[in-house]
Order: C-alpha cells, then structure tokens, then sequence
C-alpha cells in the first residue's frame, strides 16, 4: 500500500519523483509522435510524462529521445558462451531490458540442474530474465543427450515467478502426428504460453499444428512463410543472430499495419558479435536503415514483445509501466546513452549489488579418448552422403558426391572444399561415435572441435586431418569443453567453456577477446564462414521433417549425413 501510495503522490506532483528525466522527448508507441516532456520514475514504474516535474534526483536529457526497454523474445543465454551474469553485464547498457530465454542447451546436458542454474540466476540478475521451460529435451531419439525431461519434471517449474511457459516446441511432426509426449506436453500449457518452432511448415500442417494452442515462431526465413503465419494467428519472431540472419529477407512484414504481431529475437549471439555491432539495438537500426518505419520497428522492440508473452506492464513510455528506458540518441542509430532497468540506472555500481550463482556441471564432458583411426570412412560403391553448409542459416542441404579414396578409405576432396566432420558422445551414456563430410566450411588442414552442438551437445569436429581431429576432440575434454582449433598437430586456439560445455567462467570481455583469437586461428586454417565456431555448433542437427535409413546402415536425411 505505501508504494502505491508513493506512485499516486508522485504522479500527481504532490512530492518530488524519485527520478525525473528532464528536457528531452519521448517515443509515443501509440500515436508514433516524439513528444517532448519529462518522465518522472518512482521506484521500478514509470508515474509521469506529458508535462512538468520536480525530482529528488533530476537528469538533463536535451536533445535526446527516450524509448521503452527492448525485450529479446527468444534466446538462449548459452549461445553468448558467458553465465546469465556476464550476460546481463553485457547486453544491459545495450538497451534490452528483458529477455526471454530458454536453456535448452544447458538442459540437454544437465536436465533439471540446468534450469535450476537459470532460475536461480534471473532472481539475481539486473536485465529481467524470463525462462520458458525447454519442451525437447532430448530434441529427438536420434541423438545421445545428458539428460531427459518428460513433463513431470517440468511441471514443478511452472509456477516459478521467472517462468512464462513451455518453451520453443521443436518437434512438429510428433505435434502433427499426435505423439504421446508431445501430446503430454502440450496438454499440460493449454491457457499458458507455448512458444513453436517450426520451419518451413505450412498449409494444413502448420493449422494443426497452431490448433495445439502455439502462438509464436522465430524460423520464419521467407516473407511469404512469416504471412501465412501471421495471417493464422502467429506472432512472428524476426531473428537476427549470429548464424541465422533472417532481418533482411522478412523486412516486408515489418510494417505499421503488421507491427502488433511482429517481435525481435536473436536466438544465439556471440560477445564478439555483440561488441562488433550491438544486439537489439542493431537490428532496429538496421531495419530502419532498409527503409522500415521506426514506429513499426520500436513496437516490434517493445509493446509488441510484451503483449506476445503476456507481460502487461511493460512496453511504452507511459504512467504506471515499469521503468525499463533507454535514452537514445536518434531513432535512426538507436545508440543507448543511459538505460534504466524497473526504476535502477544501470551502471557498474548496480551490477555489483548482484548476488553470485554457483556454476553447475563442470565435469560434463565425459568423452572417451579418440585416435586417428576413430575418424576413417570406408570407400564405399557409389556417392557419398554430404553435408552441405549454407552460410548465415542452420538448416543444411543434403548432397552426394563420389569422393577420392585412399586404400580402403574414403578421403577429403579439398578441391570441392569437402572434409571430414564428426560427433563423439560426450555425457559418458555410450560411447557413439559417427563420421561424414561436410562441403562448406573452407578447410584447407587441421581441425576444429566443439563441445556447443545443438542441441545434445555432444562433441562435434571439423578437419582435413585425422591426427588433428583426434588432438582436437581429445583437449575438449582436458579443458572441460568449448572450442579447440589445431593446425599442424598443434593446438592454435582455444576457449574453455566448463559451464556445462557451453558457458565460461571468465567475464564476457575475456570471452569476446578469445573469441577474436579463435576466429583468426580458424581462418588461418582457411575456413571461409563467417561464424565456424556457431556454424560448427548447428552442423550436427538432424531435426527433419523425413529421415530415411539405407540399407548401408546410413542415416540419409535432408539435414544430416553422417555415416554411422
């Protein structure tokens, strides 16, 4: 009752607000006007604007435009490769005031432990951390994961006070065939959130699919798909991370008219990434750049992201909203000069009231040792399976290609950029160890290794040369996973990331800094992608929508090639 009180006296000017921004504008995400006057806060909410007031604290903002906090509707914390602390401390002063996210990835390797980790974060984090409760996990029976989570185990996390609802449902053909689990799954978040994963899918498919109570999508990578779902009732997620690029090709939904089911995420974003070019703030610029109006763009930031999820008071700059701002300097650079998380100005003094979180699973990778002989591929009559990689996408194409041997095995054609690529079993359940190729990555020798693959993280591994995919694999499981690169029986960089496999101890300006290193080590190996280590991360996903088995004993899929 007092703080309501407080709210009312400051609203109305009886007493001086706690903080009042003065001299500046403000975006009105209803009317699309800059409207100048001040903003008075009184403690986490917004009681005053469209006029004058005196404050116990006052700050002179002339010449710049305040806007609603950006919420990043669905991401995974893990894919920042820092703790939900580092991630905070990173992303804040960047404006994104809230965060959606769903720790699928550290859910697959250490189950409930992994949420746990997550909620027990958000309770202490500056930036709001939602969590929606990671709906596959294993995200398929054709993977090895560390851990498995029916809905018993979710169910004592649903009322948690960061908890929204059942996160990205990855499996769409076991929700359009009815599956048992999913069925399950889905019956127990009917009246809450559900969040979908569907690409491609449309047509009556994508009806009964959305018929299961799905309300959003983030794997739209045409225009025309992103239509057929908003016109169905879907709120789109327009990502821009750092593998999957797809801001540029569903510009055309981002409109006025379509802007109250339009939303921004990033999915999976690196530290390095981020310092290079921002985070939210970088797809609203970019946008507004190809020509989208900022109105559309600052609702799809903000009022429209809150309204998805459910979470009402939050999104415009108005009386009784919560008091997550950020002063900008123009709408078309959308650079955050100050940024105000429910009422706090973020600053380093804020972040170390923060209490610390224990980190969990840091003996996960359980991998057995491997040697060059691991990694041979016997020749075979006819083409070979090959995974082709598709730069800024996740999704790959399979493709057949007769390879050159050498003896009785199977060998690389760097000619055609074709290498090897591998997963070894690292959760210690069996051992499974498959080899393929792969064209795409740019290879000329070495190897490249990673404990980040989605979504069983097991380890995955790139190369030209077995010896070094063998050195690779193996020092994964020396620095208790990340990223190894070797070159010429030598290892040239590295990250570890003991955090379950996934995430690092150190602060993300140490992580951004390695990951600079690696990138260079990578492309003095001659690899060609933008991002290897995140296109690394996806290449080992065989989420498809038709899997077929040969009579070799091949898993022969649209989206997976792996000779197993």
């Amino acid at each position: 009752m007092a703080d309501l009180e407080r709210y009312i006296d400051q609203g109305t000017g009886r007493e001086p607000a706690d903080i009042v921004l003065k001299g500046g504008q403000f975006f009105d995400l209803v009317t699309g006007e800059l409207v100048a006057s001040d903003i008075a806060i009184s403690g986490e909410r917004i009681v005053g604007t469209c006029g004058s007031y005196i404050g116990r604290t006052e700050i002179d903002i002339t010449g710049r435009i305040v806007v609603p906090g950006f919420i990043d509707t669905h991401l995974h914390i893990e894919s920042s490769l820092v703790t939900p602390h580092e991630f905070d401390r990173c992303v804040l002063p960047y404006g994104v005031t809230t965060v959606i996210c769903d720790p699928h990835e550290i859910a697959n390797v250490l189950g409930t432990e992994g949420i746990e980790f997550f909620l027990d974060s958000a309770l202490e984090t500056i930036m709001d951390i939602r969590v929606q409760l990671s709906s596959c996990v294993p995200a398929t029976h054709l993977e090895t994961s560390g851990a498995d989570l029916p809905i018993e185990r979710l169910l004592p996390f649903r009322n948690h006070p960061k908890v929204i609802g059942l996160a990205e449902f990855m499996n769409f053909p076991g929700v359009i065939h009815k599956d048992p689990v999913c069925l399950a799954k889905l019956e127990a978040f009917q009246g809450g959130h559900i969040d979908g994963h569907a690409p491609l899918l449309r047509g009556n498919d994508l009806n009964g699919y959305l018929s299961a109570g799905i309300r959003t999508e983030h794997e739209c990578t045409t225009a025309e798909e992103a239509l057929e779902k908003i016109r169905k009732g879907m709120h789109i997620l327009v990502r821009e991370g750092s593998v999957s690029k797809d801001l540029l090709a569903l510009l055309p939904v981002i409109t006025e008219r379509l802007s109250p089911f339009i939303a921004l995420c990033t999915d999976d974003r690196n530290p390095l990434d981020i310092a290079e070019q921002g985070h939210l703030d970088y797809m609203i610029r970019t946008a507004i750049n190809h020509g989208r109006a900022p109105l559309a763009v600052y609702r799809a930031a903000s009022i429209s992201a809150a309204k998805a999820f459910g979470l009402s008071d939050r999104g415009l700059v108005a009386p009784g909203w919560r008091a997550d701002l950020v002063v900008i300097d123009t709408l078309e650079d959308c650079k955050a000069e100050m940024v105000f998380s429910a009422g706090r100005r973020v600053d380093d003094a804020l972040f170390a009231t923060r209490k610390p979180v224990a980190p969990v699973g840091l003996d996960s990778v359980k991998a057995r040792p491997v040697n060059a002989a691991h990694f041979a591929v016997p020749v075979t009559d006819g083409e070979t399976p090959v995974i082709g990689v598709l730069p800024g996408k996740i999704i790959t194409e399979h493709r057949r290609y007769r390879l050159p041997a050498r003896g009785n095995q199977t060998t690389v054609d760097l000619a055609r950029d074709i290498i090897k690529v591998a997963v070894i079993e690292r959760h210690g359940k069996n051992g499974n160890h498959a080899n393929g190729f792969v064209q795409g990555f740019g290879l000329k020798k070495g190897a490249i290794a990673s404990t980040v693959g989605h979504d069983s993280h097991n380890i995955c591994v790139v190369g030209v040369d077995e010896d070094d995919m063998a050195l690779a694999a193996n020092r994964l499981g020396e620095i208790k996973g990340g990223f190894v690169v070797v070159a010429d029986g030598k290892v040239t960089g590295e990250i570890a990331l003991p955090v379950a496999g996934l995430m690092s101890l150190e602060p993300y300006e140490s992580v951004r800094d390695t990951l600079h290193h690696l990138r260079q080590a990578a492309f003095a190996l001659g690899a060609t992608l933008e991002e290897p280590f995140l296109q690394l991360a996806f290449l080992p996903l065989p989420v498809i929508p038709h899997l077929k088995i040969s009579d070799r004993g091949m898993v022969d899929v649209d989206r997976f090639a792996l000779i197993g």
